[in-house]
């Protein structure tokens, strides 16, 4: 099945697994990039921007781990004998 070239924020916040009002968000402080059609303000992201979107996130996500490593003693015991 073929892929829709543009998705509404409703779709975007359903494949992120966040609110509307964050993917708007991100749309609006140009995190994500988005197009404006049509007199009543609707919004549509390229799905190869939202490709492009997630990538960077991992990126950033990999930069803070590596700059902020995990301390082991932050976790409770675990009971290995279950």
């Amino acid at each position: 099945m073929e892929q829709r070239r543009f998705l509404e924020l409703g779709d975007v916040a359903e494949e992120l697994n966040i609110s509307f009002a964050q993917v708007y968000a991100l749309v609006r402080r140009g995190d994500l990039a988005a197009i404006k059609i049509g007199g009543r303000g609707q919004w549509r992201v390229e799905r190869a921007k939202l490709e492009e979107f997630i990538s960077r996130m991992y990126s950033e996500t990999a930069d803070f781990i590596r700059d902020n490593p995990f301390v082991g003693s932050d976790l409770p015991e675990v009971d290995s004998s279950r």
